[in-house]
């Protein structure tokens, strides 16, 4: 196995899903194909969210994942096969999202479901990704009169 082209695209991933919490939609740009595939399948949009292209992807989620929407992405226990510059990859994720707006928490588990390529600069990027949820759960933050938010600056304001 291509120990080098593993790395590579599990740092790839990782970048991804930073990109994704930050709203660092530059970056996230650099890690996708530019006729890349995502395939959301959540509850919350009521059917699976299928996305074609890179400017697709990242304009639902400029628009989706504004200030008000704080969130984080954890993606691990990858299995990644690699065949030439062509790889797949299953990953076990788990997400939680603050909707400040709309006084509500999701909390949520899926596995990622990946196609990256190598192109000819050599970097990996990713072809597809998506996933189908396994568990969301939902909690409204009215229920929740405890809970308090302290966010970072990109919780606030989108990079770009």
């Amino acid at each position: 196995m291509d120990l080098a082209a593993l790395e590579e695209i599990k740092r790839l991933k990782y970048r991804y899903l930073r990109c994704v919490d930050t709203k660092d939609w530059d970056d996230l740009a650099g890690a996708l194909t530019a006729d890349a595939v995502a395939d959301y399948g959540t509850p919350s949009y009521g059917k699976p969210l299928v996305l074609t292209g890179r400017d697709a992807i990242l304009e639902f989620l400029r628009n989706t994942l504004g200030p008000e929407i704080i969130t984080t992405h954890f993606a691990c226990q990858p299995e990644i096969d690699i065949d030439g510059d062509r790889a797949t990859g299953t990953w076990a994720f788990q997400d939680l999202v603050i909707a400040t707006e709309h006084r509500v928490v999701i909390a949520g588990a899926a596995f990622y479901e990946d196609t990256y390529h190598r192109g000819d600069d050599g970097r990996w990027r990713i072809a597809h990704t998506g996933y189908q949820r396994t568990y969301e759960a939902t909690h409204s933050l009215d229920d929740l009169p405890s809970f308090r938010l302290t966010a970072n600056r990109w919780a606030a304001a989108p990079t770009s």
